[in-house]
């Protein structure tokens, strides 16, 4: 298919310049984002559901039924504050994979959509970094939506102290790193296999992405403290802890900025070379 396209754009006497492939980048990403804007609706019940669940269970109901986690008292608010960072990490690497993955499955699957959109006057990597920027979007918007949820919700205090200057880079980094994961698994798991992605990527990168409990709490299993360093969600968290609290233990920032580049730059290969091999085969 990227071939087709090549010899195509030949055919009409040159190439396309690279301005000319932001500019279809964009295109796309315009036509996503509209259709995003149709189904508004369900798009805020599928990002709102579940940090609502999670800040709703954690910080409402337990301390309300006297299972607060954390000890009671004070250690509720420590451990609600904790959370902040947890939740909106989790949101902003789920939605991710929900705008990038799941739709992916879908058009190598039966609607075929990924044909349509190889058909674009531009080389595959475009359309990855197309998908890879929408995700992205949407990832941010997510991440978003949880500070009213936690202004309104928890039954205890929530003492955010936000550095802005790590807020404002690290979050779009964040949501750039989730965008490739999605894109990523998109392109690695067979659309007959699209339950895989909840059982061997999802629950693991949930469970042990450090959500409930800094990396720092895993000293006492040290073989764990390191296996956890492979998951991406680790280094979200931690930093959005460095980005939204003080007091609470948290990774040195530098390794984290240095730690999600890499994240993206090595799954941006991947997903690329991957949606390359799959639209061309």
């Amino acid at each position: 298919m990227a071939k087709t396209i090549d010899e195509s754009i030949k055919a009409q006497g040159g190439s396309v310049g690279r301005m000319s492939y932001v500019r279809v980048i964009f295109a796309l990403l315009a036509r996503d984002l509209a259709v995003l804007r149709k189904t508004a609706a369900f798009f805020v019940i599928r990002v709102v559901m579940q940090p609502l669940l999670f800040v709703f269970v954690f910080t409402y109901v337990f301390p309300k039924i006297g299972q607060g986690v954390g000890g009671g008292g004070s250690k509720e608010a420590e451990f609600s504050t904790l959370l902040v960072a947890g939740v909106v990490g989790i949101s902003i690497i789920f939605q991710a994979i929900q705008a990038v993955a799941l739709p992916l499955v879908q058009e190598f699957g039966y609607t075929k959509e990924i044909e349509d959109r190889a058909l674009a006057p531009m080389p595959t990597w475009g359309l990855a970094i197309e998908k890879i920027l929408s995700g992205a979007v949407q990832a941010v918007f997510a991440g978003a939506v949880v500070f009213p949820i936690v202004l309104f919700v928890p039954a205890t205090p929530v003492h955010l102290h936000i550095d802005w200057p790590v807020l404002i880079t690290l979050v779009p980094l964040a949501a750039i790193v989730s965008g490739t994961l999605g894109l990523t698994i998109g392109t690695l798991i067979p659309p007959n296999q699209v339950a895989l992605i909840f059982a061997i990527i999802v629950l693991p990168i949930t469970f042990l992405g450090a959500v409930y409990y800094p990396w720092a709490s895993l000293t006492p299993i040290s073989w764990l403290k390191d296996v956890v360093l492979v998951n991406p969600l680790v280094y979200i968290n931690e930093g959005l802890r460095a980005a939204l609290t003080t007091g609470v233990p948290h990774m040195e920032i530098g390794y984290v900025y240095l730690a999600l580049i890499v994240f993206a730059l090595v799954l941006g290969y991947v997903s690329i070379k991957g949606l390359n091999r799959r639209v061309v085969g």
